[in-house]
């Protein structure tokens, strides 16, 4: 992955922890929730295709903001910080090398297969 994507991604990742400090907690449970995105994962008790999806749902952006505007919407501190964790979490997954999964196995991602070099 080029270094200026990896900028990027860790921009977004510090752009979702000021905004988590705009919410009504301390910022140290930013780090508290940060990996709890990671139980998507367990889906891949039930297979790769299960597990992809799993992941993928709990590693999506898209999702992330569509949560952080409902929780703004409804004035729900705690959907804000959902979204927050979820889009940050993805931001230092992909920063990290770690994208979205394919059916074929764990380690088949959008960024390139895991353990190999791209670039």
């Amino acid at each position: 992955m080029k270094t200026l994507i990896k900028i990027e991604e860790w921009a977004m990742f510090g752009f979702g922890f000021y905004l988590f400090t705009f919410l009504p907690f301390s910022w140290w449970w930013f780090f508290v929730f940060l990996l709890v995105p990671d139980i998507g994962m367990l889906g891949y008790i039930l297979g790769n295709k299960i597990g992809a999806v799993t992941y993928n749902i709990f590693h999506h952006k898209g999702l992330a903001i569509v949560i952080y505007i409902l929780g703004v919407y409804f004035s729900l501190p705690l959907l804000e910080g959902a979204g927050i964790i979820l889009f940050s979490h993805s931001a230092m997954d992909r920063a990290l090398g770690y994208g979205l999964k394919y059916e074929k196995g764990f380690n088949y991602t959008h960024l390139g297969e895991l353990g190999k070099t791209n670039g």
